[in-house]
């Protein structure tokens, strides 16, 4: 497998994937993940990763309405897989990398396997679109999304690079401030699962609106 790839569709990625499962961890098309690796079953499925020489590693959330046996919880249905496009050894037996999205998958079916790590089949079919680098991003409310950061960072006494933010694509700024919000699992699952980029940007809007209003005295939102 080349270097530096260029995933065109769904039949450029593998049917079988190994999944990583991380409560909180919302991965998106062209977004950037750093991960710790230090349990012994994931450090060996990043070697595995690499020898097969795919790269590849699917991001999926434990689903916590539908527990299962301690090691080995219920999936969400809905993930995104990552190509390794960078790692770094920590000199301590860890992994420091980074996963860029390519694009979502739905779980089909978990497979026996004897590995350490699950595996699952998974399609890609329901999100051809994410193959589509800024598709969408005129539909985005830019200035209502930005109304809504700025508040959020007011209120949090917070700062941020603006100069960073305000170069960057829709897209790219949608997806980032999804992937780093600090919403629950159910929150991040729900920004994964937005059918558009104009749709995730409303979610997090309105997340980041309601948020705002639990902790606003009176009881109401800020950005009406």
């Amino acid at each position: 497998m080349p270097m530096n790839v260029v995933y065109r569709g769904s039949a450029d990625l593998p049917e079988i994937l190994p999944v990583f499962p991380l409560a909180g961890a919302l991965l998106l098309p062209r977004g950037q993940m750093p991960l710790n690796i230090f349990e012994p079953r994931y450090l060996a499925m990043i070697d595995d990763s690499l020898r097969d020489g795919h790269r590849l590693i699917g991001m999926i959330q434990p689903d916590p309405a539908h527990p299962g046996p301690d090691d080995k919880p219920h999936l969400f249905k809905i993930g995104c897989v990552g190509r390794i496009t960078q790692i770094a050894e920590s000199g301590d037996g860890r992994y420091l990398l980074q996963l860029t999205g390519i694009a979502r998958f739905r779980l089909e079916e978990e497979l026996k396997v004897a590995t350490a790590y699950r595996q699952c089949r998974v399609t890609y079919q329901p999100f051809t679109a994410d193959f589509i680098a800024r598709k969408g991003e005129d539909e985005v409310d830019r200035k209502t999304l930005l109304e809504a950061l700025t508040a959020f960072l007011k209120a949090n006494n917070l700062k941020t690079d603006w100069d960073g933010i305000e170069s960057a694509p829709n897209e790219a700024l949608v997806n980032a401030l999804a992937m780093m919000s600090p919403y629950g699992a159910a929150e991040k699952q729900a920004l994964l699962e937005a059918p558009d980029l104009k749709t995730r940007a409303e979610i997090l809007v309105a997340m980041t609106e309601i948020d705002l209003a639990k902790n606003t005295s009176g009881g109401e939102t800020p950005l009406q």
